[in-house]
């Protein structure tokens, strides 16, 4: 018989997957840059939480937990970063292609 607290991890561990298969699948559908990234951030940074949230109700000490809390600041904070570099990019690129022609 499973613990209610592994049931809970596999739900949360699934739904991050869920998330994670969402965020791709707007990447190939939406059409342009923008839409594919905002697609894309926020559904990995939940999918991420997810299972974050999933692994800290498994971890054996609060320092795995806190380890792992870590890690999921330092992914939104590189995943605000870059999804702000690329689109800035994105637009820039779309500037000039609408002033040359």
């Amino acid at each position: 018989m499973m613990d209610p607290r592994d049931v809970l991890t596999v739900l949360c561990v699934l739904l991050g997957a869920f998330f994670f298969f969402a965020g791709t699948l707007g990447v190939l559908r939406f059409p342009d840059a923008i839409t594919r990234l905002h697609a894309v951030t926020k559904a990995d940074n939940l999918g991420l939480g997810l299972v974050v949230l999933g692994l800290a109700l498994q971890a054996a000490s609060l320092l795995a937990v806190l380890k792992l809390l870590l890690i999921w600041a330092i992914a939104l904070l590189a995943s605000a970063t870059s999804c702000f570099l690329v689109a800035d990019s994105a637009l820039r690129g779309q500037g000039e292609r609408e002033s040359a022609g």
